[in-house]
């Protein structure tokens, strides 16, 4: 069959998701590979500095060749392109490369690890060119964009293609088994949780880049963890992880959310610097989150879930220790390497889904609910009112970031 060759504009880019829908690439074959030694051809979008140490998970798990890159900055992909020995025809830049190197049909899978705009859009756009997708969390940043990759992960099982979101958590045998024990009564009748995600800024290098000249889209694109709609927010963007834990062991959505939070310390871009969070769930369960990105001053931080029930309380850190206390003790261990160790149990996974044909893609609806629970509090805490789940679902509100100065 012929391929069909992808065009964008300027405008059809930032049009939105609707440019990325309407392309129909077809491969020679949706399978990646016919021998069953043969490589699997990785594409990388996003050559930061997670991108990069992800890239080498991949190359050390020995059955990926990563084929091809694509980045915004042409510096990123040609220094992502001399660490992987990647041809410079296989390295694109602009908002649009990533079009571009699907449209090359250079490879099988795509890595997404850009900023979490651009996951709806990028992610769409690989299963239509017929790729295998490893997302980076979270899956979007608001909730059209969610539905995108629900939408997606839909396509990608029906036309035989693998689609797996990267939380290491729900790798971790530690985690694995204490909520199993969870589900079959190990805390008894679930009262409530607490769950926090405190750590200084991440971003703290774009701070004087960004003092210095905030107009400048390039910085606001290098530093987009401070920037609202590129990142999410705090909660979206970061603290899903502890997020993520609540919605697995409760396995409900909440019902509804109340929050505050602002900007208190950070001196540039408009994300939150803090935020708490007290959802309501259904069975009178309530969980009361807190996240910040500034100094504790000593105080303990990391990611952290303590879940009460009336039989038993699950304390659970982020690398620290895994146990169940009380009446169905579990004493589970600690998990110093689980960043690394579930970055690279979920890429052996990948790999032997697309080997094996396994498309069921179970990954994707919890992530999506966790997205969309930290959306709810984000959301909740920018409207200073009680938001239900119901009200979120129906929200077509986009965040839009501003690209106005940046290449096509």
């Amino acid at each position: 069959m012929q391929e069909k060759k992808i065009t964008i504009s300027r405008r059809a880019f930032l049009g939105g998701f609707g440019a990325a829908a309407s392309l129909t690439i077809l491969k020679p074959s949706l399978v990646w590979g016919s021998a069953q030694n043969e490589k699997i051809r990785l594409g990388l979008i996003g050559c930061g500095d997670r991108g990069t140490w992800i890239a080498n998970l991949f190359q050390e798990h020995g059955g990926y060749h990563i084929a091809a890159a694509a980045d915004y900055f042409p510096e990123k992909a040609k220094d992502f392109g001399e660490t992987f020995s990647i041809d410079e025809k296989k390295l694109f830049s602009g908002l649009s490369g990533y079009l571009r190197l699907l449209d090359a049909d250079i490879v099988d899978a795509i890595a997404i690890e850009s900023p979490s705009y651009f996951h709806p859009e990028q992610a769409a756009a690989a299963v239509a060119a017929g790729c295998h997708v490893y997302l980076a969390k979270p899956v979007a940043v608001d909730v059209p964009g969610s539905n995108t990759i629900s939408e997606s992960a839909e396509k990608a099982t029906a036309k035989k293609q693998v689609f797996l979101v990267d939380f290491q958590t729900r790798t971790d045998p530690f985690y694995i088994e204490a909520v199993k024990r969870i589900h079959a009564g190990g805390l008894g009748k679930i009262a409530f949780a607490e769950s926090t995600f405190h750590g200084d800024c991440p971003w703290k290098k774009w701070y004087k880049a960004l003092q210095e000249d905030p107009s400048n889209p390039e910085h606001r694109l290098r530093g987009w963890g401070v920037d609202r709609a590129l990142a999410g927010d705090i909660i979206v963007e970061q603290s899903i992880h502890t997020i993520d834990v609540d919605t697995w062991v409760i396995d409900k959505p909440p019902v509804s959310a109340i929050a505050s939070g602002g900007q208190l310390v950070r001196p540039v871009g408009n994300a939150w610097d803090y935020l708490t969070v007290h959802y309501k769930y259904p069975d009178d369960i309530s969980v009361n989150f807190s996240g910040k990105q500034f100094k504790g001053h000593g105080t303990l931080g990391g990611i952290r879930n303590r879940i009460f029930g009336s039989e038993g309380v699950l304390e659970a850190q982020y690398g620290g220790e895994v146990l169940l206390r009380g009446q169905h003790f579990y004493r589970g261990g600690k998990t110093p390497g689980i960043y690394k160790e579930g970055a690279q149990r979920n890429i052996a996974t990948f790999h032997e889904n697309i080997k094996n044909g396994v498309y069921d893609n179970p990954t994707v609806a919890p992530s999506v609910r966790s997205t969309l629970t930290a959306i709810l509090g984000r959301n909740a805490g920018y409207s200073g009112s009680r938001l239900t789940w119901d009200e979120l679902l129906k929200s077509t509100e986009k965040l839009e970031a501003d690209l106005d100065g940046l290449k096509a």
